[in-house]
């Protein structure tokens, strides 16, 4: 009897196994693939999708070389010209209006270099779609190179006035004189770079933008010939200041050697000074008269880092050549002045 019931459940065992078999794998099927059953798709559905990688991230902006190029320019250009304004604002001495229009051209170029720094944050750093960004970053540029413009043809009017009214110059150029010159400089500037947030963008047209979005191309073209005018000016002041500069030579017979040796400096002085502004600012402003926003950009490049580097330039030029300003600088780098520096004052034809 027992070994008929072994063998009673040994036989329903070998019928449940085999009849379990449909159930079991259907229950696998169930978990993975089974291409019968209906309800296992959505699973594989929900499932794939977390084992793929994401395909709609948003791709990285490729980092111009042309715009770490002019970043790294403006932060020189940021150091150089607040060097200089420390120096002006910290030393009493040095308030005459010469050093005022030198403080404003400071400041000018302090604010061109930030806006460089500025645009290369707004670029890459920033969502430049939006409209009040590119605005922004605009305005600032073109109010501080044009600010910078404007107080170097302010600088080149005072040093010819100084040669051409020399007995009464330090009498009629007074500091009230200057600051009201300099006030009406940056009021110029500031309605320039307010111009494209008042409407005078090419934001809604894009096919009227010139090579500087959204500045337009009618913009572009006064300003760049308004530029050429200024260089004009310049060219001719500098003209006039070298005749007189030759004319004293000629009338002071008894220093006609020490004269004569100085006038020759500061003519080319002065040649230096113009050649190194007019191939900073002319290639652009020719270029932005010619061209628009279908050019390459890499003329836009290859113009407007020339006309930056003004910017690092006149710091140079007008300041670190002063003898007052190199000894404030001695003064407050080692506390002593180097026997060396020349501490005359400097006359018209150095400059």
């Amino acid at each position: 009897m027992i070994l008929s019931l072994a063998a009673a459940v040994a036989l329903s065992g070998g019928t449940n196994s085999s009849g379990l078999e449909p159930f079991d794998s259907s229950t696998s099927w169930g978990v993975s693939e089974d291409p019968s059953n209906s309800s296992a798709e959505p699973m594989v559905r929900t499932m794939t999708p977390e084992m793929q990688p994401d395909t709609s991230s948003v791709p990285v902006q490729e980092v111009s070389p042309w715009d770490i190029a002019l970043c790294i320019t403006g932060t020189l250009i940021s150091c150089e010209n607040a060097l200089v304004i420390a120096v002006l604002f910290y030393t009493p001495t040095l308030r005459a209006p010469m050093f005022i229009l030198i403080g404003s051209l400071a400041v000018a170029d302090l604010l061109a270099g930030l806006g460089l720094i500025l645009n290369f944050v707004f670029t890459y750093l920033v969502d430049s779609s939006v409209e009040f960004v590119t605005l922004l970053s605009v305005g600032l540029l073109i109010s501080a190179f044009s600010a910078s413009v404007l107080n170097i043809l302010a600088i080149t009017v005072d040093r010819y006035l100084s040669l051409y009214n020399a007995l009464t110059y330090h009498t009629e150029r007074t500091v009230t004189y200057t600051y009201v010159m300099v006030v009406f400089i940056w009021l110029s500037c500031l309605t320039l770079g307010l111009l494209p947030a008042l409407g005078w963008n090419c934001l809604r047209d894009e096919t009227a933008c010139s090579i500087c979005r959204p500045v337009t191309k009618v913009n572009a073209v006064a300003l760049a010939v308004t530029f050429l005018l200024v260089f004009a000016m310049m060219m001719q002041l500098y003209l006039q200041i070298c005749k007189i500069a030759f004319r004293h030579a000629q009338q002071i017979a008894v220093q006609h050697q020490f004269v004569a040796i100085s006038t020759t400096k500061g003519v080319s002085t002065l040649s230096a000074i113009l050649c190194a502004f007019g191939a900073c600012w002319l290639p652009f402003a020719m270029y932005s008269i010619v061209a628009d926003s279908t050019y390459p950009v890499i003329y836009t490049y290859a113009t407007v880092l020339p006309a930056t580097c003004c910017s690092v330039i006149n710091p140079i030029i007008y300041a670190f050549r002063n003898p007052d300003i190199q000894k404030s600088l001695w003064m407050a780098c080692c506390g002593c002045v180097p026997s060396g520096l020349s501490l005359r004052p400097r006359t018209s034809s150095d400059v």
